[in-house]
């Protein structure tokens, strides 16, 4: 069945509202930008890293020569690690500070977790696996299951090095290897070293005054106590909180789950609230076995990239929109009226200018939900986004909204002080007003784009003649092809690095995985130590890449503050949304013509 194109407010002031998002943006500004976030220390800090979930186990230090060290265990460390077993790779090991594998799935246990893009397209590997997700946005407590699954399917389970921090890294020139560093006295030496860190990995708090005189309980949503609300990461029935005044700081994609659940079980509950999120409705049913049955090989990618193009690029004519929600929305009804024209030939500026007004059309649509579902107007108001689409995740729930009907519910709208003023002993002061509570819940998210050393959390990483990555990446990424950079020989990098851009992290991730794969089995098969970009080779795909970049500072400069421009810069140099410009599918077609050449081309091996 063809998904047809939803009904949207046709009148809209797309002029005046243009200037509404300014204002909005404005007034929610900071001069602190990411530095109102802070990396905790002291008691609170231990508070903070403690992992609530796995017991940490004592053990020896290990000293051990390795073919690969994998940072991370979470997406991208599983994905690199599968995608090396797929290459002949096996003397490698996942290091990470979890308990487990699962990465940002490990570690966010908090109640109504769930996949916010739909399973079928997020969880990799379904067809390599047979395994088919039991609902369209799957629970976390599955995803963490099937992430483990994984690494034991294709042996690489027992490999790994959890509850373990990695400090420094150093390029040892005599020896051709990495030194890893960690903090239960390892002395790893690697021949090479894959930087699968994540994206969701190091939680932040806002560097709010008094946060050490707070007596209550506090606690990041990465570190859900459900010792201390009752209930369980599969039961979250937080019946602890019967006589607990409760607030949560946000509401981005964790709060929008987890209030729900707050507000149904706390005495009292204040969400605090600096930006609104946008929230469309979230039909979640259980997969249909007829059609799970119905699936031919290789179904999964090309749900991706269906997925993919109708989130972040176009519908051809005639392609039909398979996922059907929020994230492919914009698309979907922009298709349904150039098919309505006869598909009339647009120049790159009419298509910008045509989609930017479906833009405004659906983000009204969004602020019409609000006003139906919420009684209070003055919540209602506060609770309508002003933005874009894209300048925040865009979310979806069917509980959020009317969670604040509740009487014991209370929006604290903190905007026009750009958050929370100061906790005290007793709770925190907003908007000139002090409210008691027992517990503070921050739901603020994690170091998506702000510095490297804040992201990784790793005090030395040193490549030739001790060069600090933090001092070479100064000014952002300089790569080839976005997973090596030279003068950092044998290290290759996972993430949002100057490459190609897909709307599914998983999928860009596993890309990333196969293409370092490749590499890697490759040197191991020609007998070379070293692998390093030569300085031409990565000065030239810098250059192209940034001439092929579509310019988005226009746009991240309109856009509220917030992780996606790091608290309001309109050019962050480690923004998300940085990719090869003509798209991901061209970007993939580029590389694996490089590597079907088989010469290693723009790279220098060393035996």
């Amino acid at each position: 069945m063809k998904c047809a194109p939803t009904q949207t407010p046709v009148d809209v002031d797309i002029p005046s509202l243009r200037e509404k998002y300014r204002l909005e943006r404005e007034r929610r500004l900071r001069k602190d930008g990411q530095t109102q976030y802070f990396r905790p220390a002291g008691d609170v800090a231990a508070n903070y890293a403690a992992d609530p979930h796995t017991p940490v186990e004592p053990r020896a230090p290990i000293s051990e020569d390795l073919d690969v060290v994998i940072l991370g265990a979470g997406w991208g460390g599983i994905m690199a690690a599968y995608h090396l077993t797929q290459a002949g790779v096996t003397r490698f090991r996942n290091v990470d500070t979890a308990g487990d594998f699962g990465g940002v799935w490990y570690w966010n246990r908090y109640p109504g977790i769930q996949c916010d893009n739909e399973s079928y397209c997020y969880l990799p590997l379904l067809e390599e696996m047979g395994f088919m997700p039991s609902k369209k946005f799957a629970d976390g407590w599955e995803i963490y299951e099937y992430a483990r699954s994984i690494a034991a399917k294709f042996g690489f389970a027992d490999k790994a090095l959890f509850h373990t921090h990695i400090h420094s890294l150093r390029w040892d020139e005599q020896l051709d290897r990495w030194h890893v560093g960690t903090h239960r006295g390892d002395d790893i030496r690697a021949r090479f070293v894959i930087m699968a860190c994540g994206v969701l990995n190091m939680p932040k708090l806002p560097g709010i005054a008094g946060l050490d005189q707070f007596k209550g309980k506090i606690f990041h949503t990465a570190r859900w106590d459900y010792d201390y609300t009752g209930g369980s990461y599969r039961e979250p029935v937080l019946d602890k909180l019967g006589d607990k005044r409760v607030a949560i700081v946000g509401t981005g994609a964790t709060a929008i789950q987890a209030v729900p659940y707050l507000g149904k079980h706390a005495k009292h509950l204040y969400v605090v609230q600096r930006t609104p999120s946008s929230v469309d409705e979230r039909p979640n049913p259980p997969t249909d076995p007829a059609w799970a049955t119905s699936l031919q090989p290789g179904w999964q990618k090309q749900r991706q990239a269906n997925f993919h193009r109708a989130a972040m690029e176009f519908l051809a004519p005639g392609e039909a929109d398979l996922i059907c929600d929020i994230w492919t929305e914009i698309t979907r009804n922009l298709a349904a009226e150039l098919e309505a024209e006869g598909w009339p030939q647009l120049t790159p500026a009419e298509f910008v200018a045509r989609r930017e007004v479906i833009d405004y059309r659906v983000m009204e649509r969004l602020r019409q939900r609000v006003a139906a579902i919420v009684k209070d107007e003055e919540a209602a108001e506060a609770l309508k986004p002003y933005y874009r689409f894209l300048c925040k995740r865009p979310l979806s729930s069917d509980e959020f909204y009317p969670t604040f009907n509740r009487s014991n519910v209370d929006l604290i709208d903190v905007s026009e002080t750009k958050g929370l003023q100061k906790l005290t002993e007793k709770g925190f002061i907003a908007n000139g007003r002090e409210y008691e509570v027992d517990c503070i819940i921050f739901a603020s998210g994690f170091e998506v784009t702000s510095d490297l050393d804040r992201r990784w959390g790793i005090d030395v990483v040193a490549g030739r003649g001790g060069r600090s990555i933090y001092e070479h990446w100064a000014d952002g990424y300089e790569t080839l092809h976005g997973t090596m950079t030279h003068d950092f020989p044998n290290q290759f990098y996972v993430g949002y690095i100057q490459g190609g851009l897909n709307a599914s992290v998983t999928e860009q991730f596993g890309e990333q995985g196969h293409h370092i794969a490749y590499i890697i089995g490759e040197a191991l098969k020609r007998g070379a130590t070293v692998v390093e970009p030569s300085k031409e080779a990565q000065d030239a795909y810098v250059k192209r890449f940034r001439e092929l970049e579509i310019d988005l500072s226009e746009f991240q400069g309109s856009c509220p503050p917030g992780y996606f421009n790091n608290e309001g810069e309109s050019r962050p140099k480690w923004a998300l949304f940085r990719g090869w410009g003509p798209g991901w599918d061209a970007f993939q077609k580029m590389v694996r013509e490089w590597r079907e050449k088989g010469d290693m081309e723009g790279l220098v091996l060393k035996s």
